[in-house]
């Protein structure tokens, strides 16, 4: 049982890694307040290559509903503008030159709605993540069996204990949706 154990604590990380994905992706999705994370990942063309605007710029939160980035090289204020506006933020910049200034208009009840299926289909895609985790470690554990190193009977504990972590990580995950879903439907 031992070497079961070990095989799914070894493998902690990664399920650790699949929840903080999905908290990264859950804090890019717009509540009523402006937050840096909505606009740091935006990619921008910057010297031939696409390079996230927290790279390249800094970004602050003057207001509550106000972003502000301030990019470090002025020749890049251009191309970091023209890479809000065709993201799928629905966002349109302001650029005065030296500095981008990002209004956010209030949420209606639909965007919200919408923002909460967005939410819903990347928690299914770290839903995902968590079962391909589990059956690459199902597959180690019945390749132990068939190599004789463990037995039938501690391939079904190991299954169960398997299962107990899973369910352990999809309620993180859930805990972690519907804190957001609170955030997002919260007027």
């Amino acid at each position: 049982m031992s070497e079961v154990k070990g095989i799914i604590s070894g493998n902690e990380s990664r399920f650790r890694a699949a929840l903080e994905h999905f908290q990264t992706e859950a804090a890019k999705l717009r509540t009523g307040r402006a937050h840096p994370s909505l606009v740091e990942d935006v990619m921008v063309e910057y010297y031939g290559s696409r390079t996230p605007i927290k790279q390249i710029a800094s970004v602050t939160v003057p207001e509550s509903r106000m972003l502000v980035i301030q990019p470090w090289d002025q020749s890049s204020l251009q191309a970091v503008a023209d890479a809000i506006r065709s993201s799928d933020l629905g966002l349109n910049p302001a650029d005065d030159g030296h500095i981008i200034r990002l209004s956010l208009p209030p949420l209606t009840e639909d965007r919200r709605k919408e923002l909460v299926r967005t939410l819903n289909a990347r928690m299914e895609d770290a839903r995902v993540s968590v079962r391909n985790i589990r059956e690459e470690i199902w597959k180690e554990i019945l390749s132990l069996e068939k190599e004789g190193l463990i037995g039938e009977d501690e391939k079904f504990s190991g299954k169960d204990e398997l299962q107990k972590e899973v369910d352990k990580w999809n309620a993180e995950l859930e805990s972690v949706r519907k804190r957001k879903e609170e955030e997002i439907l919260t007027v």
